[in-house]
């Protein structure tokens, strides 16, 4: 099995990109997705994240705006509530990976892939990725995302000059749709002949 770990900062198109990988058969491991279901209603880390931070939980499980309240700016609440959200999604990761080792090939869909370390833990690294104002145009359209939240984030994320560089791969998404289908296809297809071999 070759794993795939694919990345990139905010509003580069990466959730494109992987529903791309999808629909060509490959599976994919969401670690977004996964720590949503964790936080949501009946979620496995409801109970853990409101004993470590009171008051940001509900019936539909983590209030994400009052918990990134709680840790924004904060150096030590974030480190407490990776802690807590790391461990248990790098189980899920597992699971989904014995499920899956017969396939030659899975995606890791990993946000922090470079920050976290996880690199390390994947054979080949693709960002994606798009001009600076092409990534701020898509962000400041999300519902309730400032110019202040943007700036942030990308202080919190290593910049996309600086994954480029270290990716085995670059998936262009500032092309049109068609352009960045026609990469992602390509990639699976040298990475399918390289498992052959």
């Amino acid at each position: 099995m070759i794993k795939i770990g694919l990345t990139g900062s905010i509003g580069m198109g990466k959730s494109a990109v992987s529903s791309m990988f999808r629909k060509l058969g490959v599976p994919i491991f969401d670690a977004d997705a996964e720590v949503h279901k964790l936080q949501g209603p009946g979620g496995a880390l409801v109970e853990k994240i409101e004993a470590r931070f009171p008051g940001t939980t509900g019936p539909r499980g983590v209030d994400r705006q009052k918990l990134g309240a709680a840790v924004l700016g904060k150096h030590d609440e974030l480190r407490a509530l990776e802690h807590i959200v790391h461990p248990a999604v790098y189980h899920v990761r597992q699971r989904f990976l014995m499920k899956h080792r017969s396939r030659p090939l899975v995606v890791l869909d990993i946000p922090l892939l470079f920050e976290k370390g996880g690199a390390n833990q994947v054979d080949v690294t693709v960002v994606v990725s798009a001009p600076a104002f092409l990534q701020r145009r898509r962000v400041l359209r999300r519902p309730g995302m400032t110019a202040a939240k943007l700036k942030h984030i990308r202080h919190l994320q290593v910049p996309d000059h600086v994954k480029r560089l270290k990716a085995d791969f670059v998936i262009e998404t500032g092309t049109s749709m068609l352009q960045t289908r026609a990469e992602v296809r390509r990639l699976v297809a040298c990475l399918r002949t390289r498992k052959r071999r």
